[in-house]
């Protein structure tokens, strides 16, 4: 006589395995930096297109759009596809870019 070993292969397909709270809540935090530097970055290139005298520049243009570009990579590619450790550093990585977009092109 045979017995059935099969396991269910069943699970909810919009769960990631093992996110807690903490891990949502750094997902969500990082993401929210990613877009607000995307938003930054839009609003400076339109400053700078309809400013008469030349609004910020080309350069802080660039680095805006470069800066929002990568936090947005890191975040989809890294944060949001890693668990654990991975996605916590890739994490860093975004605030890091943000940091140093906003430090360089506003601060200093």
């Amino acid at each position: 006589m045979s017995v059935d070993r099969t396991e269910s292969l069943e699970r909810r397909v919009n769960e990631l395995d093992g996110v807690g709270a903490p891990g949502r809540l750094w997902r969500g935090l990082t993401g929210s930096v990613a877009v607000g530097l995307a938003a930054l970055a839009a609003v400076v290139a339109v400053a700078s297109v309809v400013s008469d005298e030349g609004g910020p520049g080309a350069a802080s243009v660039i680095w805006h759009a470069v800066g929002a570009v990568s936090a947005l990579v890191v975040q989809a590619v890294l944060v949001d596809r890693r668990r654990g450790g991975a996605a916590g550093i890739a994490g860093l990585g975004v605030l890091a870019i943000a940091g140093t977009v906003l430090w360089t092109c506003w601060w200093s």
